[in-house]
């Protein structure tokens, strides 16, 4: 009888090893959760587990009512997915696999990694640690992730009650009772309902196009800010969330000081004011907005119970007014109500513009009225399907409220004259032979206005709709609840809004409102201040100049939610795809126009305003670059340019004027070697192509889940440390085999390397030489391909990667200076070489003075030893260095080659302080120099003359880097020579701030690896820091134009 295993994981066990004994276990328990819920669990069938579309079983089951919710747990060896009966790691396609971890709509579901179905079985361990692409933080598989929300307590909204109900009343303002009849007499009927169109063919778009981003994926709390920020990223965002939320909390103000003036107008017509109109608009506005922030903190419950009960006396309002329409009152006939008349209709149809408003005045006074279309959006969060709940409900509130602004036009324009004495003694007992207005038609003269002005009509009363309605006091409520619903509205909103932009830290210092409260998360802070920001403008009372900036706010984010939808459909991001269809990305782009145009229209300076703190808060936001990825469609814009650019390049013929030193660098770990780093970077900085390459080697397992972390690890080091350059990680058997590869592929198009740019191996002399071999090659190599190949040696090394510990980032490179970050422990004082190559590592970021550049430009290697100092000096700096040009020459011809030199440079335009022709090259170095080196390379002779044939040719094929006699005696012309240039250097050279020197080429097959590391060796010891260019010799400078 065999044991029966344990449930937990073994040693020996992978987290997805086949055990049937562990399985049966875990479907046994599954079985027993199911039979304690009062379900028992169906046995399986044929040998299959019950769960063959891929449900498998859980430690643990979710019971919600009779339904039972079993998810598969990817972190124990209960984990054995059955996929379709077969014997698979494989998980079938689910939503939970797909969530984010912040999601709070249920359990994020892990599926196996790649690695986890495809490496061998005793490979398989824990899965490594690692974010998933594009989520916003996910954190290891180690821990079992479960963000599922306490679905108790928490209110969610509906389409109607979130959306339909918050836009109608947001939309239906105080315009729609004391200001519309106005509009139409001074308009007319006609251009009436041309302006309600406009307004309403802008808000369409807009609306169109919120719902194409509504539907864009999951939509979360933040509305408008939520909306543009995801999509045109944080910039956009970040700057209209703003002013949007700013622009809320304003507009509570205003909504509360209209409804205190409608109180203080009632209070004034019973004479029962309490201290003066100014004074109790204050009072009654402040009493008002308590009780609203009263209302907003006890629930969002509570204020969409509120919102229904201001609807319903808002609806009761206007069918007030149109039951009025139809009743023709004798007493109502002098203050020029007749009820509908053709006369009336006709006379009122076309325009009549008084007191010097136009067309674009009436228009600019009416279109606030249209605003409020994202009432709905701003909840988002607090809504149980925002992407059907948007589109639905923003489109259907413009459709009923603009219905509702047409029908109640053309009514009071048919039923209202324009001028009205409210005289009973006005009306006409004669036939008259001149009668041509409608009022005289109707057997009334109100000629009288003409002249003097009257109080009654269209364009003279304000309170036209209580005047026509059957019950004037059910007017006055309608009033009221427009104001209050409105004011209650952004009440909500403006902190909702607030709240979502601090909880994505885009202003660190509003931070502490990010913090909710409660099972629905409220913005508590966030009420408290848009409280106080709405009583200090109710306290001003002077909203006059205020109400054309908040509405310029309001159409600057409708201009971006448009100018979103355009940007996202012309980036052509895979990631665009909205559910909502019925979106025409050029309709958009309209949309945005004209929100731009109607913000001139309504007030000029206050949309410059607009314009330049949305300006403002974009470059600030920018500056301050924050550390977020949303994937918007900004990002998809670059792409998708860069992507054209590029192919568009790739079918332009190179051509000299355009040759640019587009550089591999290799660098190993880019910050282990920042004096190569920073010395590359000056002279391809926004000039040519910096790629550091970085060849990982050893086990291929290991390297490559270093390559993995190092890529976006080093490249986010790169872009913080201002560095203009990719990082380039690949992985191969040895250094040469690495560089070779990257060589070959690393770049795109015509944005490839041309040069490569390698470090001096300073201990070459200790090392294994087929390091040195190895080291050497990658030169031959390069020529190979046609590279340029330059070497930048400094005394005191470039590797400070044993100063780092092992492998971490413990220093960060600033322009200013190198900065270990403080130790944890106490730490050995650095020694005196060590101390020396720190200091030198950071020699290229400081102001390098007026000093000199010398060029060593002994041999015409195509221009490339002349071009990177000329591109050094153009850098701020580089700028004060003058370029010194040293070339060889004979002792008989000095001025002429000088004057040769001098006439080049004219031509290629590079200006330079002085030009040396060196005549003695060519003599023999001093005699202790000779034999420095002959000391140096004697380890590495091969000396076949006193050896036997064999033995010789067979250590010559085992170790091919040795120097042989005859090489030796081949090349000891040019071996003089790098010793003499070494000579000449340090006479003419020593203090100079750096020297750029042709690069000596070795034959391949002639010259040993030894011989020619050597060469390098004693040619650029003990000097300033040194370049050994050689270009591949095709032109890089040109004098034709």
């Amino acid at each position: 009888m065999s044991r029966r295993r344990p449930l937990g994981p073994t040693p020996s066990q992978s987290r997805f090893q086949v055990d049937l004994v562990t399985e049966n276990a875990g479907r046994a328990a599954a079985a027993a959760a199911a039979a304690a819920a009062g379900s028992p669990a169906e046995p399986p069938r044929d040998g299959r587990a019950s769960g063959e579309n891929g449900a498998a079983k859980s430690k643990g089951a979710n019971v919600s009512g009779h339904h039972h919710h079993y998810y598969y747990d990817t972190h124990t060896n209960t984990y054995y997915l059955r996929t379709f009966g077969h014997n698979t790691m494989d998980a079938v396609p689910r939503i939970d696999h797909y969530r984010h971890t912040a999601a709070n709509l249920g359990e994020k579901l892990l599926r196996p990694s790649l690695a986890e179905l495809h490496d061998e079985l005793e490979k398989v361990r824990a899965p490594n640690d690692g974010f998933a692409n594009g989520e916003e933080g996910t954190p290891t598989r180690e821990a079992v992730v479960t963000y599922t929300a306490e679905s108790k307590g928490v209110v969610k909204f509906g389409w109607i009650k979130g959306v339909l109900v918050r836009c109608m009343l947001n939309i239906w303002g105080v315009m729609l009772f004391i200001r519309l009849s106005w509009i139409v007499g001074q308009a007319g009927i006609g251009l009436s309902v041309l302006v309600i169109a406009m307004a309403t063919i802008v808000t369409t778009i807009t609306g169109l196009s919120t719902s194409a981003i509504a539907t864009n994926g999951f939509v979360r709390g933040g509305g408008a800010y939520y909306l543009i920020s995801r999509s045109l990223g944080p910039e956009f965002g970040g700057a209209i969330g703003l002013i949007f939320a700013f622009a809320n909390a304003v507009a509570v103000a205003m909504y509360v000081v209209g409804f205190a003036e409608t109180v203080v107008e009632l209070l004034k017509e019973h004479s029962i004011l309490m201290v003066d109109e100014i004074n109790d608009i204050r009072i009654i506005g402040a009493i008002t907005v308590v009780l609203l922030l009263g209302i907003s903190v006890a629930g969002m419950e509570w204020e969409a119970k509120a919102q229904i009960v201001l609807l319903v006396i808002l609806l009761l309002a206007i069918i007030d007014f149109v039951i009025g329409t139809f009743i023709p009152l004798e007493s109502k006939k002098p203050k020029g109500f007749f009820s509908y008349k053709s006369e009336i209709f006709t006379e009122n149809f076309g325009p009549d513009f008084r007191d010097e408003e136009t067309f674009f005045s009436v228009f600019a006074i009416f279109f606030p009225a249209a605003t409020g279309i994202l009432a709905g959006a701003n909840i988002s969060g607090d809504l149980a399907d925002p992407q059907s709940a948007i589109p639905k409900g923003t489109l259907l509130a413009i459709l009923i409220t603009t219905l509702v602004y047409i029908g109640i036009a053309v009514s009071v324009g048919s039923c209202v004259v324009r001028d009205a004495t409210g005289n009973i003694n006005d009306t006409i007992t004669m036939e008259l032979t001149n009668c041509s207005s409608a009022a005289c038609k109707l057997n009334f003269d109100f000629s009288s206005c003409e002249t003097t002005d009257c109080n009654y009509g269209l364009m003279n009363n304000f309170q036209v709709m209580s005047m026509v309605s059957g019950f004037a006091p059910l007017i006055s409520a309608g009033i009221f609840s427009a104001t209050l619903s409105s004011a209650l509205a952004s009440l909500v909103s403006a902190p909702k809004i607030f709240q979502a932009l601090c909880k994505d830290n885009i202003y660190p210092a509003f931070q502490m409102f990010a913090k909710g409260y409660g099972k629905n998360n409220e913005p508590l802070r966030g009420y408290i201040l848009t409280f106080l920001i709405a009583l200090g403008f109710i306290l001003i009372a002077e909203l006059n100049v205020i109400a054309p900036i908040i509405s310029n706010f309001f159409l600057a984010s409708y201009a971006l939610i448009n100018f979103s939808v355009f940007h996202a459909s012309l980036a052509k991001s895979p990631g665009w795809r909205p559910a909502f269809k019925y979106y025409n990305m050029w309709i958009s782009l309209i949309g945005a126009i004209l929100c731009c145009i109607v913000m001139f229209v309504i007030n000029w300076w206050a949309a410059l305003l607009t314009y330049v703190i949305v300006l403002g808060l974009y470059i600030y936001v920018t500056y301050k670059k924050p550390d977020v990825n949303w994937g918007s469609s900004t990002q998809a814009l670059t792409y998708l340019s860069a992507l054209q650019h590029s192919i568009r390049l790739s079918g332009v013929e190179d051509h000299v004027k355009n040759f640019r030193p587009q550089c591999l660098v290799m660098t190993g770990s880019p910050n282990s070697r920042p004096a190569l780093l920073h010395l590359v970077h000056a002279f391809t900085k926004n000039v040519g192509l910096m790629v550091c390459g970085h060849v990982h080697m050893g086990p291929r397992r290991q390297a490559m889940k270093e390559i993995s972390i190092d890529q976006a690890k080093y490249q986010r080091w790169l872009i913080k440390n201002k560095m203009k350059a990719f990082y380039a990680p690949v992985h191969a058997d040895d250094l040469r085999d690495g560089t070779q590869y990257l060589m070959q592929a690393a770049g795109l198009g015509r944005m490839k390397p041309n040069t490569l740019v390698l470090g001096f191996k300073k201990d070459w002399l200790q090392t294994d030489m087929r390091d040195v071999d190895t080291y050497i090659n990658i030169f031959h190599d390069a020529f190979d391909i046609q590279y340029g190949v330059v070497v930048i040696r400094l005394k005191e090394g470039l590797d400070i990667s044993h100063l780092q510990g092992q492998g971490s980032l413990n220093f960060f490179l600033t322009y200013s200076c190198f900065h270990p970050l403080e130790p944890k422990g106490p730490v050995a004082p650095l020694n005196v070489a060590d101390q020396r190559l720190l200091e030198a590592s950071t020699q290229f970021q400081k102001k390098q003075g007026k000093n000199t550049i010398d060029v060593w430009w002994l041999f015409d290697d195509g221009g490339l030893t002349l071009l990177i100092p000329y591109l050094l000096t153009t850098k701020k700096k580089w700028k004060d260095c003058k370029i010194r040009v040293f070339i060889g020459g004979k002792i008989n011809r000095i001025d002429h080659d000088r004057r040769a030199m001098a006439t080049l440079l004219s031509k290629f335009r590079i200006d330079f302080s002085d030009i040396m022709v060196l005549g003695d090259i060519n003599t023999k170095p001093k005699k202790e120099n000779i034999t420095a080196f002959e000391e140096m390379i004697e380890p590495f002779r091969l000396h076949e003359d006193d050896k036997e044939q064999d033995i010789a040719d067979k250590m010559k094929e085992d170790e091919p880097w040795r120097i042989t006699d005859n090489e030796l005696e081949l090349y000891k012309t040019k071996t003089y020579r790098q010793i003499r240039l070494n000579e000449l250097l340090k006479e003419h050279s020593s203090t100079a701030n750096i020297i750029v020197m042709s690069l000596p080429v070795a034959r391949k097959g002639g010259v040993s690896s030894a011989l020619y590391m050597a060469w390098l060796e004693v040619l650029s010891r003990d000097l300033p820091p040194v370049l050994l260019v050689r270009g591949n010799h095709q032109s890089v400078l040109t004098f034709y134009s």
